[in-house]
């Protein structure tokens, strides 16, 4: 009896170790149908701010290839097999299966073992529908344009809203997705997806649903540091106070906008996109001046004479202030403003209720304020 204790015992010990060893790596198996001539398979590892190689092994036997590798945190690697990259979330102690068909021209597979990599296989299924279409329109645009034998403003018109429409119903089915998995990396990578101008608000508010989560994977890390730098300029909170000179050197304060519904509007005359925008931003400022509606400019340039030109040749009327310093300049800084067009519209209270509006978007949004 004390003899066969012992020998639970050990095996139980033995158990312990094996199992403590196998959580210091996890193992990817595949198996390939119809790899043609390829010898090489790749894992990749995603950082914060890349992707880069970190092994590589040789179809072997039966077409199957294995890797095993050690991670210090849950993370996202890809697989490369024949120019096609798969997804895949890893962690210590996974052991994740891989299988695919090189012959599909869909590049589907199957994953199994690891339930955020399952879901990584949702997400980029919601990527490629929505992808796809977009591809169509673009080939349908440029097939069109070709006929034609120029670009046409009329067919652009026309595909504009189509791509529009493509990307907002895209973001609706990702928001749709990290809500349902908060909890899962998959929802973090699905997120990183999303437009941060345009989904500011939202990308805040899911900051604030994970901040106790992955604490140890970097690139959340990142991703939470950069919501907390713009949460206090986010919609629903008070505006930052200012003082900046204007064009003819007269000290401006956000605070002179007091009661009134204010937009500050980022630009330069350098700035191609934010150009074009101009006339959208004077149609609407005649439209709606008179129904309390003012505009501050905010130019990034460093000459005054090239602001002058462009504020002059655009007719914007309203007033007009800049650091001179680009990116650098105090309000800029201030205001975490990393890219142009860009703008902030501020309610009679002091309170940012709308970021980073511009086109059809902006006129809707005044239209709505200014019943």
């Amino acid at each position: 009896m004390k003899n066969r204790l012992i020998t639970g015992i050990a095996i139980a010990a033995l158990f312990f170790i094996v199992s403590c060893k196998e959580s210091t790596t996890f193992t990817i198996s595949g198996k390939l149908e119809n790899p043609g001539a390829l010898k090489k398979i790749y894992l990749l590892a995603a950082d914060s701010t890349q992707v880069n190689v970190v092994d590589s092994t040789t179809l072997g036997a039966n077409n199957e290839f294995q890797f095993k590798h050690a991670t210090p945190y849950a993370n996202l690697y890809k697989l490369r097999i024949a120019g096609n990259v798969y997804d895949v979330v890893a962690q210590n102690g996974d052991a994740i299966t891989f299988k695919t068909d090189l012959a599909d021209v869909n590049h589907s597979y199957e994953v199994n073992g690891s339930e955020t990599s399952e879901k990584i296989k949702e997400f980029n299924k919601i990527s490629n529908i929505y992808g796809d279409r977009s591809t169509k329109l673009s080939d349908e645009y440029t097939a069109k344009a070709a006929a034609l034998g120029k670009e046409s403003d009329s067919l652009l018109k026309v595909y504009i809203p189509m791509f529009q429409k493509n990307m907002n119903d895209y973001s609706a089915e990702v928001l749709k997705f990290v809500d349902q998995n908060k909890k899962s990396l998959a929802g973090f990578y699905a997120a990183t997806s999303l437009d941060q101008y345009k989904y500011e608000q939202q990308l805040v508010a899911y900051a604030d649903d994970i901040k106790d989560d992955f604490k140890d994977n970097p690139a959340v890390q990142t991703f939470l540091r950069q919501m907390a730098a713009i949460k206090p300029i986010s919609v629903g909170h008070k505006a930052p106070e200012f003082t900046i000179n204007s064009i003819d050197g007269k000290p401006v304060k956000l605070s002179d906008y007091k009661g009134k519904y204010v937009m500050l509007d980022f630009w330069a005359s350098w700035c191609a996109p934010c150009r074009q925008e101009n006339p959208n931003v004077v149609k609407q400022y005649a439209m709606y001046k008179d129904k309390g509606f003012n505009i501050l400019g905010v130019s990034l340039d460093t000459e005054k004479k090239d602001w002058q030109q462009a504020v002059n040749a655009d007719r914007l009327t309203w007033t007009h202030v800049s650091d001179l310093q680009r990116f650098e300049g105090p309000t800029e800084r201030l205001y975490h403003i990393e890219a142009i067009p860009s703008n902030f519209i501020i309610d009679p209270q002091g309170v940012i209720v709308a970021k980073n509006v511009t086109g059809a978007d902006l006129e809707d949004f005044l239209k709505k304020t200014f019943k």
